[in-house]
């Protein structure tokens, strides 16, 4: 997984070159399990069905397996978020995309590694195409 978050990365600053836009800061540090935050943190499963509001958010569906990324330091008024990439049966469930979920939408089964490290987001954490 960490492989994929990796190539991800990079094609998103391709990606950047050519087209997109840079979206609002959701915060200004998360929690990783490491510094480059490639490492998966936990595995955790959907309680509830989510719609993305905006292309920084993946959409879940109750039942749904998300590998855990990074956890958002939470900031004044603002939701707790996390990043994770959908794992599912089907072709639809957007597997491979990673983006934000509110963290009260996940139940965590399963902590590979402590997200003990804490590093400042970038403009390319809340990027969008």
């Amino acid at each position: 997984m960490a492989r994929l978050l990796l190539l991800f990365l990079a094609g998103l600053v391709a990606i950047c070159a050519v087209h997109g836009i840079f979206m609002d800061r959701l915060a200004s540090r998360k929690l990783c399990a490491d510094d480059e935050c490639v490492y998966t943190i936990s595995l955790a499963r959907a309680q509830e069905d989510y719609s993305a509001p905006d292309c920084r958010f993946i959409n879940v569906k109750k039942g749904q397996w998300i590998y855990v990324y990074s956890k958002l330091v939470k900031e004044n008024e603002a939701g707790e978020f996390w990043a994770g990439s959908v794992y599912g049966d089907q072709p639809e469930d957007e597997m491979g995309t990673v983006g934000y979920f509110p963290s009260n939408l996940v139940q965590e089964q399963h902590v590979y590694q402590e997200a003990t490290k804490e590093v400042p987001t970038t403009d390319i954490d809340f990027f969008c195409e």
